[in-house]
């Protein structure tokens, strides 16, 4: 899916926990340990309740297809057509990324659709996470 020219992420300080997750095999989340908010993207507060007392954990990796788009026009490092999409995590967060190892059409990516992380290198430090029909349905 993706070619070398593709945008690399630069990891921050209050990001590192996640990229050294996705590195690792892990996609991991935050939970505020005072309101019991689980949130995404990486951030060093709760967004809920504005706590700084908040805890880093592996999620299960599981989500479903909340919405997407299929894109037709070429971009850097994407051959077409690719889903850009939101997808609801197990734990509640949604996220945007890309569906793989599927067809890129409607009748493939059903809203809904039961999905799993599936982890792409792209450096030796930055590995992304996407997601793929779960136990490969598509």
């Amino acid at each position: 899916m993706f070619g070398s020219k593709r945008h690399v992420p630069t990891p921050t300080p209050d990001t590192a926990h996640f990229w050294e997750g996705t590195r690792n095999g892990e996609l991991r989340l935050q939970r505020c340990k005072e309101c019991k908010e689980t949130y995404f993207p990486p951030r060093p507060f709760c967004p809920a309740c504005h706590s700084r007392d908040v805890e880093v954990f592996a999620s299960s990796g599981k989500a479903t297809l909340y919405s997407y788009v299929i894109a037709e026009r070429p971009a850097p490092g994407f051959e077409t057509p690719y889903s850009i999409a939101v997808v609801e995590l197990e734990e509640g967060p949604r996220m945007m990324t890309n569906i793989v190892d599927c067809p890129q059409t409607p009748e493939a990516l059903e809203l809904d659709m039961a999905l799993e992380v599936k982890f792409e290198e792209l450096t030796d430090e930055i590995t992304v996470p996407l997601f793929k029909p779960e136990g490969g349905q598509a």
